[in-house]
Order: structure tokens, then sequence, then C-alpha cells
């Protein structure tokens, strides 16, 4: 099971695997432990990460980023609209209100939802990953932001399924970094909590957690965040403070130009890292635009005087939090900063003067994250074993289900006669269920919503559940409990609706049981709380509160006490609760349904393979190329003499027309031309190449092959008392052997010395070794034989009565062996083997 955790920034991305020995960040292809959250479509294939980094200057409109900002956004989003303005990529909206991205693909311009372009993200992360591990990665644990919406989330779930991953868990960043922080404190206190901050400024969003740690578990206690908070800003200010200078001095719109923005963001980008270490930065860039050069430079000061508007927005965020935990600047013992554009000054001092302490950096503030993620799947994993740590989550909205009343006609009534109930506030745990009872006569429906819409900006509504048909008795309405989940990815749904209905049955009732109530009435027995609220269910106790009455349209439950049975009846009517399961249907607003999702899914293998393909075409056409300048090379230098001048000509303008080609009609041929024109080339020079590996690989060959009948034929010869066991005529047939062997090498080498180099030899490598392995055969058993076995004399057994320092000598032979063996001394061996202890008591050794 692969234990995977992933962090998907706005920028980059970063994949941390679990091993035996810790958390480990693992590298890309080019070695780097980031890769560019980056899609760069060509006219042949995707270029995904690294590749689409580097593609993005030659095919700016063509390059999609930032695409965490754009998944499961309306369109109209203002927050979307603004970042907009700066993708050099054509968004359009599409039928549903939803954005769609055009890209030119494959030679025409086609679309593609966001929710795609992230799960090419994903793929390409996977694959990372897989080549580390080398094993298939399938489970994993993906960390999002706290503010993503239920949309969202869905949306991040649909794009890993697309890309053949299954999250365990979507871990938000914030909680990600916090486990990654307290899993390995050894120092926490089991009654009073480490209060810690964690704020995290990223690339294009500012979050804050406040967690309280205890011994072995972690509890978040309060979530903020400024969506449209982070580096990129701080880029953009200097961005538009260059542009606006050098529209004035040079006579140039960068906004005109997509290229041209790239390189004035990237060198912004370089400026205000730089910033954060020196007080005054330069910035050259030559041929901007327009094939001007441009220059500037930006002090420290100036640079926080323009950030100001940025800068007045970071204590927000940080109010919140602390107003939502319930503690004040004294209860937070530590401030931790994470993140990419957590390195300006201004804001490390903005920081340190709220929390009135320093804010400490005593983490990756670019990998903490995507540890946290492994962490946590590790957790989940039954791969590894990991140190007890419970981490408490808390959820950062606040949802509620509203539904029409239940007058008759109340379905088809306005929004007068809407209901609501506040099922999920804000900061309730992760994992939960909720249980709600209805009375209906028939099919009801139930809208899922934000209870803070303004706060949220997105549509308040999130999904609406049709619940039914079931049939309810005449005369009567229904109960219908109904079960909300808000499921480990912070995604609420209606998980189950029964319908319970009460049958009298007649049942034999013992003595011992006649006082007590049946389990199924016990269950039903309390009445709902009048206010019509439902009382928390953990997810631990969701199955012993799983009849729990909840919401009865406001109503409190009729729940009758069982009455005390009379013993002296062995029939009794009793209620008994029949349940049955109520068909629900879901339809969640802006989401992928799963005949979308398998689209999707089959799409990306399709590309998948189309990029497969291009790979694998470029890697034999590199072939082609490098075994052009190779043979080139070889044929006018180690290769000289084992070729003839006529066979060298003709290579060598065989050669030069396939380069020729290479550049001209081959440049976009298909892989199996490049493969055909490889084995044309080979035809010709692999025999050149042969007749230099075989003159260079002989020498030793032959003289392994001397060295090993030098061997046998001494052995054969020697006078060694080792070999005195062996038959004169077995060692004949090995000096027979070893001296047909020589006569044959000597009459190959004959032959062989005999030709020019550059004919084909006669003494082959392969037909020495052949008959090396034939030698050693044949003569290798014969001159191995073990010696015969002596047959053993048996030894006469010590005397019991013999004194220890005295030691017993073998006998000469078998004659002395048999005359100083009598039947006293077979008693003797006889006892000794009879009664292995007897020797252990003097007074009987002494008897014998």
């Amino acid at each position: 099971m692969s234990v995977v955790g992933f962090d998907f920034g706005n920028e980059s991305c970063i994949v941390a695997v679990a091993r035996q020995r810790g958390i480990d960040v693992v590298l890309n292809d080019e070695s780097k432990r980031e890769t560019p959250a980056i899609v760069c479509f060509g006219e042949k294939q995707r270029f995904i990460g690294t590749a689409g980094a580097a593609s993005t200057m030659m095919n700016p409109k063509n390059s999609v980023s930032q695409i965490k900002r754009l998944i499961g956004k309306k369109f109209s989003d203002p927050d979307l609209q603004s970042d907009l303005k700066s993708l050099p990529f054509s968004v359009s909206e599409g039928p549903d209100g939803y954005p769609l991205i055009h890209a030119r693909y494959l030679g025409e311009v086609k679309t593609f939802t966001p929710t795609q372009v992230f799960a090419m993200m994903l793929s390409n992360m996977k694959e990372i990953a897989t080549k580390n591990l080398n094993a298939a990665v399938h489970d994993c644990c993906i960390a999002i932001p706290v503010y993503f919406t239920d949309l969202q989330r869905r949306a991040v779930l649909d794009a890993a399924t697309i890309a053949g991953l299954h999250p365990l868990r979507l871990l938000h960043e914030t909680t990600a970094t916090a486990l990654a922080y307290g899993i390995y404190k050894t120092d926490l206190s089991e009654t009073d909590p480490l209060n810690v901050a964690f704020v995290d400024i990223g690339h294009a969003s500012m979050q804050v957690c406040i967690a309280g740690f205890k011994k072995g578990q972690l509890k978040v206690l309060a979530h903020s965040f400024d969506r449209s908070l982070g580096g990129r800003d701080f880029d953009e200010v200097l961005f538009h403070h260059f542009a606006g200078k050098f529209k004035e001095e040079y006579k140039i719109d960068v906004l005109q130009n997509a290229r041209a923005c790239l390189r004035l963001r990237a060198a912004c980008e370089k400026m205000k890292k730089m910033l954060s270490a020196n007080p005054v930065v330069p910035l050259n860039i030559e041929c901007l635009m327009d094939e001007k050069d441009v220059k500037g430079i930006m002090k420290r000061d100036e640079f926080e005087e323009l950030s100001l508007p940025i800068l007045e927005r970071v204590k927000g965020p940080l109010e919140r939090a602390l107003a939502e935990a319930g503690l004040s600047v004294d209860d937070i013992h530590m401030v931790e900063v994470v993140g990419s554009g957590s390195r300006v000054p201004a804001i490390n001092k903005i920081l340190t003067e709220f929390f009135k302490k320093e804010p400490r950096r005593t983490m990756n503030a670019s990998e903490c994250v995507a540890k946290g993620a492994a962490l946590q799947c590790a957790i989940l994993s039954p791969t590894f074993k990991v140190r007890e740590f419970q981490v408490n989550e808390s959820f950062p909205f606040a949802i509620s289900l509203a539904w029409k009343g239940s007058a008759p006609d109340a379905q088809d009534s306005g929004p007068d006669n809407q209901q609501s109930s506040l099922v999920f506030p804000k900061g309730n745990p992760i994992p939960s269920i909720k249980a709600l009872t209805f009375y209906r006569s028939g099919t009801f429906s139930i809208d899922a919503q934000y209870s803070d819409v303004p706060g949220q900006q997105t549509p308040a509504r999130i999904s609406t559940y049709t619940i039914g048909p079931f049939e309810a008795k005449q005369s009567e309405k229904a109960k219908v409990k109904v079960k909300v989940r808000l499921n480990v990815h912070g995604i609420a749904s209606v998980d189950l609706a029964t319908l319970l209905e009460e049958e009298e049955v007649e049942a034999s009732v013992s003595k011992e049981s006649a006082s007590e109530p049946s389990k199924m009435e016990a269950d039903e027995a309390p009445a709902a709380p009048p206010n019509g609220n439902d009382a928390d269910v953990n997810m631990q106790d969701a199955k012993a509160n799983a009849d729990t009455p909840g919401v009865e349209n406001g109503v409190p439950e009729n729940g009758d006490k069982p009455a005390q049975m009379d013993v002296d009846d062995p029939k009794v009517a009793k209620k008994k609760v029949k349940k049955t399961n109520v068909p629900v249907a879901e339809l969640v607003y802006g989401a992928m349904s799963p005949a979308d999702v398998q689209k999707a899914l089959e799409k990306e293998y399709e590309m998948a393979l189309q990029d497969r393909v291009m790979e694998e075409t470029k890697d034999k056409k590199n072939a082609v190329e490098a075994y052009v300048y190779d043979m080139r090379n070889k044929l006018n230098d180690k290769y000289h003499e084992f070729v003839i001048a006529s066979e060298r000509e003709g290579l060598t303008t065989k050669l030069q027309e396939v380069e020729d080609w290479l550049y001209e009609d081959g440049e976009d041929e298909t892989k199996g031309v490049y493969i055909a024109k490889l084995e044309e080339l080979k035809k010709q020079g692999d025999p050149i190449e042969e007749r230099y590996k075989e003159y260079e690989e002989r020498g030793s060959i032959v003289d392994q092959f001397n060295s090993v009948i030098s061997s046998y034929r001494e052995a054969a010869m020697s006078t060694d008392p080792r070999f005195d066991h062996i038959d004169i005529n077995e060692k004949q047939k090995v000096l027979n052997e070893c001296v047909e062997a020589e006569n044959w090498l000597r009459e190959k080498k004959q032959q062989q010395d005999s030709l020019p180099k550059y004919a084909n030899p006669v003494l082959l490598v392969a037909e020495i070794r052949k008959k090396t392995e034939a030698v050693d055969r044949f003569c290798k058993p014969i001159m191995t034989k073990p010696r015969p076995a002596k047959p053993a004399a048996p030894q006469a057994p010590p005397s019991p009565a013999s004194s220890g320092s005295e030691q017993q000598q073998p006998p000469a032979d078998e004659n002395a062996t048999n005359e100083n063996t009598g039947e006293d001394g077979s008693n003797q061996a006889s006892s000794a083997s009879t009664e292995p202890m007897e020797t252990d008591k003097p007074e009987n050794a002494g008897s014998a």
C-alpha cells in the first residue's frame, strides 16, 4: 500500500512519501523538490510540471497555471474574475456557469474544465511518487486550503479519481502543518494544552490555524483565512509599478504582450525575494518588448509603502482566529510561520507586533504541508506503525438543512413555508453525523446550504436530496429518520433515510424479561427536544445513537413509555419498530456526474497515451541522431583500421543523408520511421563495430583459455598427493583434451593472424568461450574427483574408573582393538550407553 502526501500549491507542488526511516520529500525528473503547477498544451502532446514550466515562455497562451484558483468556482465569482486579468490563457463561461479553459492541443482549440487540468497535474505527481517508490501509487492524502467549499472538495476528489488516485483524506493545509509540528514533540503535557498559532502565507492566500497540543493529540481550535492575500499580491504590486514606469519611460505597454508580462512578473518575483535580504535591488531585463532593454531600482522602504494596502489586511485573519478560539494573545505560547510568501520582512514585523512574540521558523516553510499529509496517510494506513497521535479537526463553515413544511400543499408552496435547522455549526468536529426525523406522507426534498453566505462568496445552496418514494399508512404521516454525514473530507451529504413503522405483534414474555422494555422500544422511547435541534452525534458513537430522534418539524416526538407487562398472560401485545431504507437521490450543484467523471477518465487515459507515444518517438529520433554523430566520429578514429576506404566512404555518405533528412523531411515523423532508419544504418555499421569488439576482446579471452588449459595440464602431471587417488588413465584423458584444445587454438589463431583487421574474423570470442567451457566441463569432474573414504575403525570406550588426567590412546590396528575389547569391555560400553547418568555417581562407577 502506498503512503503518499500531496501538497498541491498554487504555484508549485510537493510530493512526500513515508518510508521506514521517516517522511521524505521525493525529487522530480530534474532532481528538484518542487514541481511547477503548470500544464502546457502543445501541437503533439502535453508538457506537465517542469516540462510545462520550460515551455511557458515559448507558448504562454496555452500554458495553464494557478489551477487551484479556478477549480470549483463559478465564472462570475469576484475572486476568479480578478485572477483572470493576470492569466495569459483564455477562460470562458460554460453552459453551466462554470469556467472552461481554452487551449490549442493536437492542432485544434479544445476546452478543458479546471477539474480536468487539476487531474493532469495530479497524474504528474503520481508519476513522480511511483518512480521514487518503484511501486504503484493509489492511496494518498491530498492537502487542500481550509477555505475550499463543498464543491471545491468534491472537484478535488473527482480530479483524483480521473488521475487514478484514491484519497484516504482531504486534509486542511494548516492541519497538516500542525500535525507535522506536533507528532514529533515528546515534551507535551497531558493536561495543559500548548497553544500554537500557525500562520501560512502561500502564493495566493493566507491561512491561520490555532491548535492546542496535548500528549498524543492535537485539537484545532480555530481557522481563519484570506483567500486573496499571498506572495503573488506583492509580485503584482511590483509588476504594476514597473509596468507603469516602463510605459512612461520607454513608451512600451507590457500589458499588451503576454510573453513580456510573464518575463516582468518573473523578474518582480525574483526582486521581491532579494528585497527580503537586501535594502536596495536593481531590475534589468534585456529585450523585454519591441527590442528594448529596461532597467529599474526598488528600495525596501518604497516596496513596503507600495504594499501597505496588502499589509493592512494581515491582521484581519489573526484577529478572527483568536476570537473564534476564545483566546487572548497571552494564551498563545508559540507562533509558527510557514508558506512561500511568509519571508517578507514586513509581515514578520506585523506578526511580532500582534502576538507580542517573535514568530518561529522551526519547520521547512515549503515542505511541511506535504510531510503532514504523508504522516496523515501513514496514520490511516496499515502499512506503517505510527506513534499514537489523534487529530481533532474542525469544520470552518456552518451548514444547515432546509425543507418545506409538512402541510399538504407545502411541497408546492413558495419560500414562505421554508424551514431550516443548523446541522453543522462552524467549528463542528470532522467527521460527524447528525440525525433528523420528519413526518411526511410522501416523497420530500431537503436542501443542504451554507448558513454564512457573505463570508463564503459562493452560492448558498450546496445540494438537494430527494427522499422517497415511500408509502405511509392511511390517515397518518410516515416517520422518516434522516442521517446527515460530514465525512473526513469535509463534505456534507445525506447518508441514509429510514422509514420507521410501528407494528403490534404478540410475543411470549418470561418473568425475567416481563418488566423490561424491548430493545426496539427503548430505541424509540425518548422524545425529541422541543427546540427542533438535534444533538451532536460523534462518529464513534454513530452506531449506538443511530436512532437518536432529532428535528421533527419542530414538534416533539410522542414516544410512549413501555407499559408494565402482565406476567400471568403468556401472550401480550407488543410494539415492534419496522425499519425500511428509503431511496435518497442526490443533486450537487456544479459537480461532475459519475458519467462525466468516467468520460474525463477515458480522455485523460487517451492524452497520457499520446504523451507516452510522443516521448518514445522523441527517444527514437534522438537515438538516430546520436548514432549518426557517434558512428561518424568512430569511423575516423578507433574504427579506422577495421573498415576499408570504400566501405567507410559509403557509410559516411549514408550518415550524412540521414542527418540531412532528420532536419528536413524527418523532423516530424512517427516512431516506426525512426526505428526503420536506425536499423538501416546499423546494417552497415554493426559489422564494423563487431570487428572492432572482437579484436579488443580476443586477447583477454585467449589468455583466459590458455590459463584454463595450463591449470588442468599441471594438475594432471603433478605428483602432488592430492591427486594420487586419480587413475593414470583418467589423467591421460585430461592431457589429451588439453593438447587437442591447444591445437585447435593454434590453428585458428594462425588463420586469424593472417587476416587484415578489416576482414571478418575467423576466431570469434564466442567460439573461444564455448571451447573453454567444453574443456572445463570435461576436465573438472576428473581432477576434482574426491578421495575414497577409509573404513572407520571403532574406538574403545574410556574406562569409567580411569583417572581424568589419563587419556586412552587409539588402537594401532583392528586386531589390537579386538584383543582389548573383551566381554567386560563390551559390558562397560553397554552400561555407558544405556545408563548415561551412571558416570555421575561415584559409588556405581566403582562397583562397575
